[in-house]
Protein backbone atom coordinates (compact mmCIF):
# COMPACT_ATOMS: atom_id res chain seq x y z
CA UNK A 1 0.00 0.00 0.00
CA UNK A 2 1.63 3.04 -0.57
CA UNK A 3 0.97 7.01 -0.29
CA UNK A 4 1.03 10.13 -1.66
CA UNK A 5 2.10 13.37 -0.18
CA UNK A 6 2.19 16.78 -1.92
CA UNK A 7 5.03 19.74 -1.54
CA UNK A 8 2.98 22.59 -1.83
CA UNK A 9 4.91 24.78 -4.24
CA UNK A 10 2.37 26.35 -6.76
CA UNK A 11 3.27 25.75 -10.42
CA UNK A 12 6.42 24.14 -8.79
CA UNK A 13 4.35 21.50 -6.62
CA UNK A 14 5.50 17.72 -6.52
CA UNK A 15 4.40 14.52 -5.00
CA UNK A 16 6.38 12.01 -2.87
CA UNK A 17 5.28 8.91 -3.26
CA UNK A 18 6.05 5.91 -0.37
CA UNK A 19 5.73 2.65 -0.76
CA UNK A 20 6.75 -0.64 -1.51
CA UNK A 21 7.57 -2.08 -5.22
CA UNK A 22 7.77 1.47 -6.65
CA UNK A 23 10.47 1.53 -8.64
CA UNK A 24 8.94 -1.15 -10.79
CA UNK A 25 5.74 0.99 -11.87
CA UNK A 26 5.86 2.78 -14.86
CA UNK A 27 3.04 5.31 -14.38
CA UNK A 28 4.79 6.45 -11.74
CA UNK A 29 8.54 7.00 -12.56
CA UNK A 30 6.93 8.65 -16.14
CA UNK A 31 4.05 10.44 -14.52
CA UNK A 32 6.68 13.37 -14.20
CA UNK A 33 8.93 13.41 -16.77
CA UNK A 34 8.61 16.16 -19.46
CA UNK A 35 10.78 14.76 -22.68
CA UNK A 36 11.83 11.30 -23.69
CA UNK A 37 15.93 11.70 -22.43
CA UNK A 38 16.30 10.73 -19.34
CA UNK A 39 19.53 10.29 -17.56
CA UNK A 40 19.84 7.79 -14.78
CA UNK A 41 22.57 8.96 -11.97
CA UNK A 42 23.58 6.53 -10.05
CA UNK A 43 26.40 4.88 -8.24
CA UNK A 44 28.42 1.66 -7.95
CA UNK A 45 26.97 -0.18 -5.35
CA UNK A 46 23.42 1.09 -5.59
CA UNK A 47 23.36 0.43 -9.76
CA UNK A 48 23.62 -3.53 -9.30
CA UNK A 49 20.60 -3.75 -7.38
CA UNK A 50 18.56 -1.32 -8.85
CA UNK A 51 19.58 0.06 -12.34
CA UNK A 52 18.23 -2.34 -14.43
CA UNK A 53 14.81 -2.51 -12.78
CA UNK A 54 14.48 1.32 -13.63
CA UNK A 55 15.43 1.16 -16.92
CA UNK A 56 12.73 -1.28 -17.27
CA UNK A 57 10.07 0.57 -15.91
CA UNK A 58 11.17 4.24 -17.92
CA UNK A 59 10.81 1.58 -20.78
CA UNK A 60 11.37 2.72 -24.69
CA UNK A 61 12.39 6.50 -23.10
CA UNK A 62 16.08 7.42 -24.27
CA UNK A 63 17.84 6.28 -21.45
CA UNK A 64 21.76 6.73 -20.13
CA UNK A 65 23.47 5.98 -16.96
CA UNK A 66 26.18 7.42 -15.47
CA UNK A 67 27.54 5.25 -12.61
CA UNK A 68 29.50 7.30 -10.13
CA UNK A 69 31.65 6.32 -7.51
CA UNK A 70 29.71 5.46 -4.13
CA UNK A 71 30.78 7.34 -0.77
CA UNK A 72 30.44 11.21 0.84
CA UNK A 73 33.99 11.55 0.30
CA UNK A 74 33.67 11.49 -3.56
CA UNK A 75 30.90 14.41 -3.64
CA UNK A 76 33.15 16.91 -4.81
CA UNK A 77 33.42 18.86 -8.42
CA UNK A 78 35.18 16.01 -10.18
CA UNK A 79 33.00 13.77 -9.65
CA UNK A 80 30.12 16.02 -10.32
CA UNK A 81 31.56 16.57 -13.87
CA UNK A 82 31.13 13.54 -14.73
CA UNK A 83 27.62 13.72 -15.22
CA UNK A 84 28.42 16.98 -17.17
CA UNK A 85 30.66 14.86 -19.16
CA UNK A 86 28.14 12.68 -19.72
CA UNK A 87 24.66 14.71 -20.39
CA UNK A 88 26.66 16.76 -22.90
CA UNK A 89 28.52 13.56 -24.62
CA UNK A 90 25.33 12.13 -25.14
CA UNK A 91 23.86 15.92 -26.67
CA UNK A 92 20.91 15.56 -23.52
CA UNK A 93 18.20 18.81 -24.80
CA UNK A 94 16.90 21.02 -21.83
CA UNK A 95 13.76 18.43 -22.16
CA UNK A 96 15.79 15.99 -20.75
CA UNK A 97 15.44 14.63 -16.98
CA UNK A 98 17.91 13.15 -14.50
CA UNK A 99 17.00 10.46 -12.50
CA UNK A 100 18.87 10.37 -9.03
CA UNK A 101 19.29 6.62 -8.24
CA UNK A 102 20.82 5.96 -4.53
CA UNK A 103 21.18 8.06 -1.42
CA UNK A 104 21.99 11.87 -0.56
CA UNK A 105 25.31 12.09 -1.76
CA UNK A 106 23.80 10.67 -5.31
CA UNK A 107 20.43 13.06 -4.81
CA UNK A 108 23.01 16.52 -4.29
CA UNK A 109 24.80 15.83 -7.03
CA UNK A 110 22.60 14.79 -9.56
CA UNK A 111 20.04 17.25 -8.49
CA UNK A 112 22.80 20.42 -8.72
CA UNK A 113 23.51 19.11 -12.31
CA UNK A 114 20.10 19.13 -13.26
CA UNK A 115 20.17 22.82 -11.53
CA UNK A 116 23.07 24.10 -13.68
CA UNK A 117 22.69 21.86 -17.11
CA UNK A 118 21.45 24.38 -19.60
CA UNK A 119 20.32 26.61 -16.86
CA UNK A 120 17.98 24.24 -15.42
CA UNK A 121 16.79 21.13 -16.13
CA UNK A 122 14.02 18.66 -14.70
CA UNK A 123 14.93 16.10 -12.66
CA UNK A 124 13.41 13.31 -10.26
CA UNK A 125 14.64 11.48 -6.94
CA UNK A 126 14.54 8.13 -6.63
CA UNK A 127 15.77 7.46 -2.93
CA UNK A 128 17.52 3.96 -1.78
CA UNK A 129 18.66 5.22 1.43
CA UNK A 130 16.46 6.35 4.92
CA UNK A 131 18.25 9.07 5.24
CA UNK A 132 17.80 10.12 1.50
CA UNK A 133 13.93 9.05 1.63
CA UNK A 134 13.18 11.11 5.10
CA UNK A 135 15.19 14.20 4.44
CA UNK A 136 17.41 14.84 1.25
CA UNK A 137 15.21 13.89 -1.22
CA UNK A 138 12.65 16.63 -0.41
CA UNK A 139 12.90 20.04 -0.44
CA UNK A 140 14.89 21.22 -3.72
CA UNK A 141 18.55 21.51 -2.03
CA UNK A 142 21.08 20.68 -3.60
CA UNK A 143 25.02 20.54 -3.89
CA UNK A 144 28.73 18.92 -3.75
CA UNK A 145 31.30 19.50 -0.74
CA UNK A 146 34.54 21.94 -0.33
CA UNK A 147 37.47 20.59 1.00
CA UNK A 148 36.44 23.93 3.31
CA UNK A 149 33.01 23.17 3.76
CA UNK A 150 30.26 20.81 3.63
CA UNK A 151 27.48 21.70 1.04
CA UNK A 152 28.64 25.46 0.10
CA UNK A 153 28.60 24.72 -3.25
CA UNK A 154 24.84 24.49 -4.86
CA UNK A 155 21.42 25.86 -5.76
CA UNK A 156 17.82 25.44 -4.91
CA UNK A 157 16.62 23.06 -7.23
CA UNK A 158 13.38 21.74 -6.82
CA UNK A 159 12.59 17.67 -8.28
CA UNK A 160 9.47 16.89 -10.05
CA UNK A 161 8.68 13.91 -8.29
CA UNK A 162 9.73 11.79 -5.25
CA UNK A 163 9.68 8.11 -5.11
CA UNK A 164 10.27 6.24 -2.00
CA UNK A 165 10.35 2.56 -2.82
CA UNK A 166 10.85 0.94 0.93
CA UNK A 167 11.95 -1.94 -0.45
CA UNK A 168 14.89 -0.38 -0.99
CA UNK A 169 15.78 -0.38 2.36
CA UNK A 170 15.85 -4.22 2.77
CA UNK A 171 19.73 -3.95 1.07
CA UNK A 172 20.63 -0.56 3.33
CA UNK A 173 23.56 -1.91 5.99
CA UNK A 174 22.79 -1.27 9.49
CA UNK A 175 24.81 1.58 10.01
CA UNK A 176 23.08 3.52 7.14
CA UNK A 177 19.57 2.43 8.32
CA UNK A 178 20.68 4.30 11.99
CA UNK A 179 21.88 7.51 9.92
CA UNK A 180 18.80 7.73 8.64
CA UNK A 181 17.16 7.64 12.09
CA UNK A 182 19.09 10.49 13.07
CA UNK A 183 17.38 12.93 10.84
CA UNK A 184 13.80 11.38 11.74
CA UNK A 185 14.27 12.11 15.49
CA UNK A 186 14.78 15.52 14.00
CA UNK A 187 11.37 16.12 12.83
CA UNK A 188 10.13 15.19 16.53
CA UNK A 189 12.53 17.43 18.23
CA UNK A 190 11.84 20.81 16.02
CA UNK A 191 8.01 20.59 15.72
CA UNK A 192 6.18 17.37 16.54
CA UNK A 193 6.63 16.11 20.14
CA UNK A 194 4.09 13.35 19.68
CA UNK A 195 6.25 12.05 16.74
CA UNK A 196 8.97 11.97 19.02
CA UNK A 197 7.33 10.09 21.76
CA UNK A 198 6.17 7.26 19.11
CA UNK A 199 10.42 7.02 17.76
CA UNK A 200 10.94 6.20 22.09
CA UNK A 201 8.02 3.69 22.01
CA UNK A 202 8.96 2.13 18.61
CA UNK A 203 12.70 2.25 18.27
CA UNK A 204 13.33 -1.09 18.59
CA UNK A 205 10.56 -1.79 15.39
CA UNK A 206 12.21 0.74 13.47
CA UNK A 207 15.77 -0.89 14.23
CA UNK A 208 14.39 -4.27 13.20
CA UNK A 209 13.27 -2.81 9.99
CA UNK A 210 9.49 -3.56 10.86
CA UNK A 211 7.84 -2.24 7.34
CA UNK A 212 4.43 -0.77 9.22
CA UNK A 213 7.19 1.28 11.51
CA UNK A 214 9.41 2.15 9.06
CA UNK A 215 6.38 3.37 6.29
CA UNK A 216 4.54 5.32 9.45
CA UNK A 217 8.51 7.23 10.19
CA UNK A 218 8.68 7.86 6.57
CA UNK A 219 5.31 9.62 5.86
CA UNK A 220 5.34 11.17 9.44
CA UNK A 221 8.97 12.66 8.03
CA UNK A 222 8.26 13.38 4.95
CA UNK A 223 5.27 15.60 5.58
CA UNK A 224 6.63 17.47 8.18
CA UNK A 225 9.14 18.63 5.68
CA UNK A 226 6.66 19.20 3.10
CA UNK A 227 5.25 21.34 5.51
CA UNK A 228 8.25 23.53 6.39
CA UNK A 229 9.04 23.45 2.75
CA UNK A 230 5.86 24.93 1.29
CA UNK A 231 6.22 27.50 4.09
CA UNK A 232 9.90 28.83 3.71
CA UNK A 233 10.89 27.13 0.58
CA UNK A 234 14.64 29.18 0.73
CA UNK A 235 15.52 29.13 4.31
CA UNK A 236 14.73 32.77 5.06
CA UNK A 237 12.64 31.51 8.58
CA UNK A 238 11.31 28.24 9.52
CA UNK A 239 13.16 26.00 7.02
CA UNK A 240 16.48 26.74 9.14
CA UNK A 241 15.16 24.50 12.24
CA UNK A 242 15.56 21.39 9.74
CA UNK A 243 19.21 22.05 10.25
CA UNK A 244 19.02 20.93 14.32
CA UNK A 245 22.48 19.13 14.66
CA UNK A 246 23.73 20.22 11.21
CA UNK A 247 26.01 22.64 12.11
CA UNK A 248 28.13 20.54 14.95
CA UNK A 249 27.19 17.11 12.35
CA UNK A 250 29.01 19.44 9.54
CA UNK A 251 31.94 20.70 11.34
CA UNK A 252 32.58 16.47 12.42
CA UNK A 253 32.25 15.73 8.69
CA UNK A 254 34.64 18.15 7.65
CA UNK A 255 37.32 17.89 10.41
CA UNK A 256 37.37 14.17 10.18
CA UNK A 257 37.44 13.89 6.76
CA UNK A 258 34.42 13.47 4.34
CA UNK A 259 33.53 9.97 4.73
CA UNK A 260 35.21 8.69 7.91
CA UNK A 261 31.40 9.79 9.70
CA UNK A 262 28.31 9.02 8.14
CA UNK A 263 26.04 12.30 7.68
CA UNK A 264 23.19 10.59 10.21
CA UNK A 265 26.31 9.75 12.36
CA UNK A 266 27.38 12.81 12.79
CA UNK A 267 24.01 14.65 13.22
CA UNK A 268 23.27 12.14 15.96
CA UNK A 269 26.14 13.88 17.93
CA UNK A 270 25.27 17.22 16.36
CA UNK A 271 21.53 17.03 18.34
CA UNK A 272 23.22 16.09 21.29
CA UNK A 273 25.30 19.07 21.53
CA UNK A 274 22.57 21.07 20.45
CA UNK A 275 20.69 19.60 23.63
CA UNK A 276 23.68 20.08 26.11
CA UNK A 277 24.05 23.70 25.27
CA UNK A 278 20.48 24.53 24.88
CA UNK A 279 20.54 23.10 28.89
CA UNK A 280 23.58 25.02 29.77
CA UNK A 281 21.19 28.20 28.47
CA UNK A 282 18.64 27.39 30.80
CA UNK A 283 16.49 26.81 28.17
CA UNK A 284 15.79 22.67 28.07
CA UNK A 285 15.72 20.83 31.25
CA UNK A 286 17.30 18.08 32.39
CA UNK A 287 14.86 14.98 31.70
CA UNK A 288 14.44 16.35 27.97
CA UNK A 289 18.09 16.50 27.85
CA UNK A 290 18.41 12.50 28.65
CA UNK A 291 15.43 11.76 26.69
CA UNK A 292 17.11 13.21 23.72
CA UNK A 293 20.35 11.54 24.47
CA UNK A 294 18.46 7.89 25.10
CA UNK A 295 16.87 7.77 21.53
CA UNK A 296 20.25 8.30 19.70
CA UNK A 297 21.76 6.11 21.44
CA UNK A 298 18.80 3.33 21.15
CA UNK A 299 18.84 4.48 17.51
CA UNK A 300 22.46 3.11 17.57
CA UNK A 301 24.35 6.56 17.00
CA UNK A 302 27.35 8.14 18.53
CA UNK A 303 26.88 10.56 21.19
CA UNK A 304 30.66 12.21 21.05
CA UNK A 305 32.53 14.02 18.88
CA UNK A 306 35.80 12.71 17.48
CA UNK A 307 38.28 13.35 20.38
CA UNK A 308 40.82 14.76 17.76
CA UNK A 309 38.78 17.28 17.07
CA UNK A 310 39.62 20.05 19.65
CA UNK A 311 37.22 22.65 20.77
CA UNK A 312 39.18 25.36 18.86
CA UNK A 313 39.06 23.63 15.71
CA UNK A 314 35.40 22.84 16.20
CA UNK A 315 34.47 26.17 17.06
CA UNK A 316 36.63 27.20 13.64
CA UNK A 317 34.74 24.45 11.23
CA UNK A 318 31.74 25.75 12.97
CA UNK A 319 32.26 29.58 11.92
CA UNK A 320 32.30 28.23 8.13
CA UNK A 321 28.57 27.23 8.43
CA UNK A 322 26.19 28.41 6.06
CA UNK A 323 23.92 29.68 8.49
CA UNK A 324 26.43 32.13 9.36
CA UNK A 325 25.36 36.20 8.86
CA UNK A 326 27.48 38.95 9.67
CA UNK A 327 30.29 37.13 10.91
CA UNK A 328 27.94 36.15 13.84
CA UNK A 329 27.47 31.79 14.22
CA UNK A 330 23.44 31.34 14.65
CA UNK A 331 22.62 28.02 16.17
CA UNK A 332 19.49 25.61 15.80
CA UNK A 333 18.76 25.04 19.70
CA UNK A 334 15.98 23.92 21.76
CA UNK A 335 13.67 25.05 24.47
CA UNK A 336 11.63 22.16 24.47
CA UNK A 337 10.56 18.64 22.46
CA UNK A 338 8.57 19.55 19.70
CA UNK A 339 10.27 23.36 19.62
CA UNK A 340 12.88 24.95 18.31
CA UNK A 341 14.27 28.24 17.06
CA UNK A 342 17.40 29.46 15.37
CA UNK A 343 19.59 32.26 16.90
CA UNK A 344 22.85 33.75 17.19
CA UNK A 345 21.97 35.42 20.77
CA UNK A 346 23.31 33.03 23.11
CA UNK A 347 26.50 33.20 25.82
CA UNK A 348 29.52 32.22 23.87
CA UNK A 349 30.70 30.96 27.21
CA UNK A 350 28.50 28.21 27.31
CA UNK A 351 29.36 26.69 23.61
CA UNK A 352 32.33 26.55 24.92
CA UNK A 353 31.94 24.59 27.96
CA UNK A 354 29.58 21.85 26.00
CA UNK A 355 32.63 21.25 23.04
CA UNK A 356 34.96 20.33 25.77
CA UNK A 357 33.10 18.65 27.81
CA UNK A 358 31.96 16.52 24.75
CA UNK A 359 35.34 15.80 24.02
CA UNK A 360 36.28 14.92 27.82
CA UNK A 361 33.69 12.63 27.95
CA UNK A 362 35.13 10.38 25.84
CA UNK A 363 35.97 9.45 21.78
CA UNK A 364 33.28 8.84 19.84
CA UNK A 365 33.21 7.08 16.93
CA UNK A 366 30.90 6.52 14.43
Amino acid sequence: MSETLLVGLGERSYPIHIGPGLLDRPEILRARIPGRQVMIVTNETVAPLYLDRVERALGDLRIARVVLPDGEKYKNLETWNRIMDDLLGHRYARDCTLAALGGGVIGDMAGFAAACYQRGVAFIQLPTSLLAQVDSSVGGKTGINHPLGKNMIGAFHQPRAVVADTDTLDTLPDPELAAGLAEVIKYGLIRDPAFFAWLEANMERLRGRDTQALTHAIERSCRNKAEVVAADEREAGERALLNLGHTFGHAIETGAGYGAWLHGEAVGVGICLAADLSARLGWLDAASVRRIRSLIVAAGLPVAPPAEIDPERFRALMARDKKVLDNRLRLVLLQGIGKALVTADFDHARLDETLATARSAGHGSP
